[in-house]
């Protein structure tokens, strides 16, 4: 031990080991089979947790099976309709009571985490834990007023939920805590790599009462959870993990009912502006990049400083870097502990070699010299916009710098990624914070912070981040299923001809052609198709293309104001209104006056879909921005082909986005001639964008296109199962139904339109610190 005097001079720290002995005697008194129906199944084959820290092996887990996930399953759905029949006070109860005895555990979940993970003590004792339990008591509340709150809606049944190795017991809540509150019940499959407070949480569910099968736990390796996403008796998948899984996961759900979430990969910026103060934003990085080792889905692994502040802050950052201690993750005075294990340790390895190779350098403290998988905290600098450590996820403790000289070159290196899970933006300058905020393409944002959590904040990401949220009302609402639509399933139609048809009855003076950019457009192909009384363009990949150009330029409809939205579509209807009796004739009275009707309706909304200011840490103002897609494709239901469309697009259109909208393959022409109407309603050329044809080819065309953010799909089976199917390469959201609503009444303006053509965008703001 140090004299007093050295302890002084050098300001070190001491060791603070934290006592491991309640956590090893509880792994030494237990074997560690699946938690099924209530109980601990044994007699599975087994696989070695081990300690990351020093590869001593920590206990022998049951590798889960195709049967187990069944039996699981099975139990519960057994439990389902009775757990979902609880009133919301009596499962708030349950989840009371979770809550509470996890506190009163939380010093052998702190230490069980720290061994099996091996992050710091200091940070699963004061962050993971207390977060955790926080989730519970929230979410509490919210089975409380779930039957209030969310009237119109029902549990999905059975969920089916697979967490990462990076928090095993903060994912766990976040997923389990609103599966429950919603009256669902779970099948959990933890990371093979970190099991353990899974099943030490699962011997709190008995001690909480909690009823058989509500809660089950399968352990084991990736086979498991490929099993338990596959079978059939699984009505949600809530998955956080890598995006490559994920998009293995929207393939293998495409095919069914399942709802999904996916919180996937993040390689987020860190933006420090000129005006920022620099010593905060130092302690920033180490908060957003060397917390937790660096294995954070959202992670400020990308530092972007402006060029006139960059030496300085290079300068602070390295001396900063070096202070940081590297050691056992059961000391207290430790900063960074071990990564998960080997693997992930050589992977970090070859991707900073990689990284150096085209021509990073790499700035690094010493190597950890014990025993682990321990990677010392590194600074990448000197490299470009396409080194691999500016594009790949690298989930450990390694950062990149480079510089910007405007805003709006720091805007387009911090979009410069596939990714849209998380951002940090430090400035002192509100204005800046704010219109960057805006303009960078996340699902979280944080201003003068970093890596930020609170159950009442929504969390998820955009693009490849996944889709969905987790956390506060949003997070509910993923776990909770609006009323189906009550019609008969969708039928196929096959797709048009080229050939002439002399039953078109087509008039020489009148030609149908796409819409798109503002202005008619004649089909790529060159091609018709006959319908009823007519011949309509046949539209193809090419026309779709053409329309998503166009939509992209016309991206000031998107920061307008909801008002002048309204103006708009107010107008439109006023137009559609003056020109009834034409489209009368093709559709009817009813569904014309419908239609009409309904664009008052949506024209309505378009100012009144308001985000929300959550409560979350004090200090802070959270605001959750319902932003929209951007670029929309919308598939129309063939049935009511005006009132169909209009009741489609124009919720799209209130809300902000751009559409590339197919109308119904069959009849077509009251859309088509609805381009005058818009043309005569000031609204701006390339907002609306309608493309006619074959509807699986135009719909495949759209699922595909990388310039399409969000598409909806109201058609037959075969269609919304090949939209999802074929969106996996680039994990844009798809709303897809192939039950026919009913269009003239309350269905036909539900409120899950709007929810579905808005994406959450939560920005936290320093307020009254």
């Amino acid at each position: 031990m140090p004299t007093v005097t050295e302890a002084l001079n050098t300001m070190d720290y001491g060791p603070a080991p934290e006592s491991t002995g309640h956590a090893m005697d509880w792994l030494k008194s237990r074997e560690f089979g699946h938690f099924i129906n209530g109980k601990f199944t044994t007699g599975s084959e087994t696989f070695a947790s081990i300690n990351p820290a020093n590869g001593e092996e920590l206990a022998q887990v049951a590798q889960g099976t195709a049967a187990d996930i069944d039996a699981a399953v099975k139990a519960a759905r057994k439990a389902a309709s009775s757990w979902a029949a609880l009133s919301g006070h009596q499962r708030a109860r349950h989840l009371y009571a979770l809550a509470r005895l996890m506190q009163k555990r939380e010093r052998l979940f702190a230490v069980l985490e720290t061994l099996d993970n091996g992050k710091p003590i200091r940070e699963s004792r004061d962050i993971d834990v207390p977060l955790a339990v926080r989730h519970f008591y929230h979410h509490a509340g919210w089975a409380e007023l779930a039957e209030v709150e969310f009237p119109d809606h029902r549990p999905h049944g059975v969920c089916g939920q697979i967490i990462p190795w990076n928090f095993p017991l903060l994912m766990l809540s976040w997923k389990i805590a609103p599966a429950l509150a919603a009256g669902n019940t779970v099948v959990l499959k933890p990371a093979e790599q970190t099991p353990l407070t899974a099943l030490l949480f699962a011997e709190l569910c008995i001690e909480a009462g909690l009823p058989k099968g509500v809660v089950n736990i399968v352990t084991g390796d990736g086979t498991a959870g490929a099993a338990l996403v596959e079978h059939a008796g699984v009505d949600k998948i809530a998955f956080t993990g890598s995006t490559e899984v994920g998009r293995k996961i929207r393939h293998a759900t495409a095919g069914t009912e399942k709802a999904l979430t996916l919180e996937l990969g993040g390689k987020s910026p860190f933006i420090v502006f000129a005006e920022a103060d620099l010593d905060a934003a130092v302690e920033g990085v180490v908060d957003a990049i060397w917390f937790n080792q660096g294995e954070v889905c959202c992670a400020g692994s990308r530092i972007l400083v402006q060029e006139s502040v960059s030496e300085q802050f290079t300068n602070r950052l390295k001396a900063r870097m070096k202070t940081l201690r590297v050691g056992d993750p059961l000391d207290k005075s430790t900063d960074i502990g071990a990564v998960v294990d080997q693997i992930q340790r050589q992977r970090i390895c070859s991707i900073v070699d990689d990284a150096v190779a085209q021509g990073a350098v790499l700035h690094q403290t010493p190597a950890y010299e014990g025993k682990g998988s321990f990677v010392s905290p590194g600074l990448l600098t000197g490299l470009g916009a396409a080194n691999i450590a500016n594009s790949e996820e690298i989930f450990g403790p390694i950062v990149t710098l480079m510089t910007f000289r405007t805003p709006n070159e720091a805007v387009e290196l911090a979009n410069n990624t596939r990714y849209g899970l998380a951002a940090s933006i430090w400035t002192e300058n509100i204005t800046t914070a704010l219109d960057i905020a805006a303009q960078v393409k996340a699902g979280i944002v944080w201003v003068n912070g970093t890596n930020m959590f609170d159950a009442n904040a929504p969390f998820g990401g955009m693009r490849e981040s996944g889709f969905g949220r987790e956390g506060a009302r949003e997070g509910m609402l993923a776990y909770l299923a609006p009323a189906a639509p009550k019609g008969a399933a969708r039928k196929a139609v096959d797709a048009p001809s080229a050939q002439p048809d002399a039953n078109s009855g087509d008039a020489i003076d009148r030609t149908r052609k796409l819409y798109i950019g503002g202005a008619q457009k004649r089909a790529d192909s060159g091609y018709s198709y006959a319908v009823a009384g007519a011949q309509v363009p046949l539209g193809n990949r090419k026309d779709i293309r053409n329309a998503v150009e166009a939509a992209d330029k016309a991206g000031k409809w998107s920061g307008v104001t909801g008002h002048n939205r309204a103006q708009v579509l107010y107008f439109l209807a006023e137009n559609m209104s003056a020109r009834a009796a034409e489209f009368a004739k093709q559709v009817g009275e009813a569904e014309t006056q419908a239609a009409i009707a309904r664009a008052f309706y949506w024209a309505a909304w378009a100012d009144k879909f308001d985000g929300r200011v959550h409560s979350t840490q004090s200090a802070h103002v959270t605001l959750a921005m319902k932003e929209p897609f951007g670029v929309m494709g919308v598939i129309c239901p063939e049935e009511a082909p005006l009132l169909g469309f209009v009741s489609t697009i124009l919720p799209a259109i209130a809300m902000g986005n751009r559409v590339i909208a197919v109308p119904s393959q069959a009849n077509p022409l009251p859309a088509l001639d609805l381009y005058q109407v818009l043309d005569t309603s000031d609204m701006p050329g390339g907002v609306v964008n309608i493309v006619t044809g074959p509807r699986a080819e135009l719909a495949e065309t759209l699922a595909k296109h990388d310039g399409v953010a969000a598409l909806w799909a109201f058609a037959d089976p075969a269609i919304c199962e090949a939209a999802k199917a074929q969106s996996a390469g680039n994990l844009k959201p798809v709303w897809a139904e192939s039950q026919q609503r009913d269009w003239q009444g309350a269905e036909g303006q539900s409120q899950d339109f709007l929810h579905h053509a808005v994406q959450i965008k939560t920005i936290w703001v320093p307020y009254g610190a």
